[in-house]
C-alpha cells in the first residue's frame, strides 16, 4: 500500500483525500476525506478573473489541508485544479499561492483529463458487479462544468461542457447581486436552455444514449441522494452507491426550484455552501436523465479524487520499480 494525498480544487469546493492505495488490486483505504466550500469560481464567468476573497478562502483551506497531509505522512501529493482556474486570467496568482502553501504546483488539467480521473475513480469499484450493465455513463456535475464519460473497462469517449451549478446560478438566477428568492420559472427556463445546448455539444462527442448505467458524481448529485434518503445529517456511507429513481430526481428538483432560500437551508444534510446553487445542479441532472432516458442514477462518493489517488499510487509504484 502507498500512502498518497490528492487535492481536487473545483469551482465551488476544494477537497482532500489522504489514502492508502494498492495500485495493483485497486484497493483504497481512506484516512482523511474532507471538503470545504470556497467558491473559487465566484464571478469568473462574468469577470474572467479569480476574486481576491475567493483566492484567500481557497488558500485558507489549503493551509488546513497541508497540516492534515503532514500529520498522515503522505508519500506523494498531487493537486489538480479544474474549471474555474482553467478560465481565469490571473490563474498564475492561484498557482503561486498553492505552491507556497503545499509545496506542489497545481495542475490545471483539461476537461478530458478531468473526465478520465472521474471515470477511474467512479468505476474502479464497479468492476465485476453483474447488477450494473456496461457501458457506464459517468457524469460529474461540478460548479463550473460537467464532464460526460462513456466507457466500460476504459474510457470510450469524453466531453467537458461549461454547465455547472455555480455557473448556471450566477448566469441566470441572480438579480441585483443576489439569488432570486425564489427564482422565477423564466429564469429556470433560461438555465434549462443552456443545459440543453450543452447536452447537444456533449452528444456530438459522447454517445450518451448508448450507456446502460448512469453514474452520478459530485455535490449536487450526492445532496439529492441525501434528500431522497431522508438523512438528518450527511452520511457518506449511506449515500455511496445508493440509487435515485427518475421520479425522485424530478420531484426533488421541482421542490428545490420552488423553495425559498430559507426552505432550502432548512433541509437536513444540506451544506450551507450549496443552498443557493443546488437547484441549478439538480436541473442539470434531471436534464441529463431526460436526454438519455435513464430511469435511475447510481450515486458515487468516489470520483475525481479517487482517480487522482490511484494515478499517484501508480506513479510511485512505477518509480520504485524503475518503470
Amino acid at each position: 500500500m502507498t500512502r498518497v494525498a490528492a487535492v481536487d480544487c473545483g469551482t465551488n469546493s476544494i477537497r482532500l483525500l489522504v489514502a492508502d492505495v494498492d495500485p495493483v488490486t485497486g484497493a483504497l483505504d481512506d484516512l482523511d476525506r474532507r471538503m470545504t466550500i470556497v467558491r473559487l469560481g465566484q464571478g469568473v464567468d462574468r469577470t474572467g478573473r479569480l476574486a481576491p476573497e475567493a483566492l484567500e478562502r481557497t488558500f485558507a483551506a489549503c493551509r488546513e489541508y497541508a497540516e492534515a497531509i503532514k500529520a498522515h505522512g503522505a508519500e506523494r501529493v498531487r493537486f489538480v485544479a479544474t474549471s474555474a482556474s482553467r478560465d481565469a486570467d490571473n490563474r498564475d496568482e492561484f498557482v503561486r499561492g498553492v505552491l507556497d502553501i503545499l509545496g506542489v504546483e497545481p495542475e490545471v488539467i483539461t476537461g478530458a483529463q478531468e473526465a478520465q480521473f472521474s471515470f477511474t475513480g467512479a468505476t474502479m469499484e464497479l468492476t465485476g458487479r453483474d447488477d450494473l450493465a456496461k457501458p457506464y455513463l459517468v457524469v460529474d456535475i461540478g460548479g463550473g462544468s460537467t464532464e460526460f464519460v462513456v466507457g466500460a473497462e476504459k474510457v470510450r469517449a469524453a466531453r467537458s461542457v461549461d454547465v455547472g451549478c455555480v455557473r448556471m446560478t450566477e448566469r441566470h438566477l441572480i438579480r441585483d447581486g443576489v439569488v432570486a428568492d425564489p427564482p422565477t420559472r423564466e429564469q429556470f427556463a433560461a438555465v434549462r436552455a443552456d443545459i440543453e445546448a450543452a447536452l447537444d455539444l456533449a452528444e456530438s462527442t459522447v454517445p450518451l444514449k448508448e450507456a446502460r448505467t448512469l453514474v452520478g458524481l459530485a455535490g449536487s448529485v450526492t445532496t439529492l441522494a441525501a434528500i431522497a434518503l431522508g438523512l438528518e445529517t450527511y452520511d457518506s456511507a449511506a449515500i455511496h452507491h445508493s440509487r435515485l429513481a427518475y421520479d425522485q430526481v424530478a420531484a426533488i428538483t421541482e421542490r428545490l426550484m420552488t423553495a425559498t432560500h430559507a426552505e432550502r437551508a432548512a433541509i437536513p444534510a444540506m451544506h450551507p455552501g450549496r443552498v443557493d446553487v443546488i437547484a441549478a445542479g439538480a436541473l442539470v441532472l434531471l436534464a441529463i436523465m431526460d436526454r438519455t432516458g435513464a430511469q435511475e442514477v447510481v450515486v458515487s462518493e468516489h470520483d475525481i479524487l479517487d482517480g487522482i489517488a490511484y494515478q499517484v499510487a501508480e506513479d510511485v509504484e512505477a518509480g520504485r520499480s524503475g518503470g
